[in-house]
């Protein structure tokens, strides 16, 4: 291990939090991590950003919190889509499949070719991981960057496909409904209508308890507050 990955290391063991480290728990992280808060994690990646080299490192020792870490410091100029295949079958949550590995790739130029890819993937954290980067997407770059034939084609496999799905991956995929509804123009009236089928066929029972946000809500009150059309400044933290 590199002597910078061990000091690292150690400097995350000594900012855990014990309510941050039972909160990602109940997220399904799993050991080893240390339950460092996000905002801990910004001042040490300040100066690290951009040393690919070490985001690498970080991302093999298996620590979530390090893993993460990897995520911010990622120079994604330099990374390739094997980089990204090869950090998302280390994904073991979808803390990491969809809020580092997705994030992450969501700023690459080849980004929704392998989201693609993710997509079809046989692995709930993978296909998780694909959905999530295209929420990222749709919510950052602007329209006429994506093909509304391969997105309306998406939304039709979330109608089609949803209700099979592991839980976490419905959650991306609802959250990928939402973000066309918001955030992307030439399909806002499709992802209403997708959003009206998703709540059929996942709605609730007397002995089936509601496990998702509604996605007709969400666009519901996005429309509400004016925010239709919306665009992040910047996808990673």
């Amino acid at each position: 291990m590199q002597p910078q990955i061990s000091e690292i290391l150690a400097t995350l063991a000594t900012l855990t939090s014990a309510r941050t480290k039972k909160h990602y728990v109940s997220q399904g992280v799993r050991e080893p991590m240390f339950g460092v808060p996000v905002g801990v994690l910004k001042p040490i990646a300040k100066p690290l950003i951009g040393n690919q080299a070490l985001a690498e490192g970080l991302y093999t020792t298996g620590n979530y919190d390090a893993m993460y870490l990897a995520g911010m410091i990622a120079n994604t100029q330099t990374m390739t889509p094997d980089n990204f295949r090869r950090w998302m079958q280390r994904a073991d949550c979808y803390m990491l499949s969809d809020f580092v590995v997705a994030v992450t790739l969501a700023e690459t130029d080849f980004a929704q070719t392998v989201a693609d890819e993710f997509i079809n993937d046989p692995g709930e954290f993978v296909q998780s991981g694909g959905w999530s980067c295209y929420e990222w997407l749709l919510g950052s770059r602007k329209d006429h960057e994506f093909d509304p034939a391969h997105i309306q084609q998406l939304l039709y496999m979330v109608e089609t496909t949803i209700a099979h799905k592991p839980l976490v991956t419905q959650h991306a995929m609802i959250r990928f409904v939402v973000a066309v509804g918001v955030s992307y123009l030439p399909l806002h009236l499709q992802a209403l209508h997708t959003a009206t089928i998703v709540n059929q066929l996942l709605a609730p029972t007397p002995t089936k308890k509601p496990t998702y946000a509604d996605p007709l809500v969400n666009i519901t009150q996005a429309i509400n507050k004016n925010r239709i059309g919306f665009k992040r400044r910047h996808v990673r933290c």
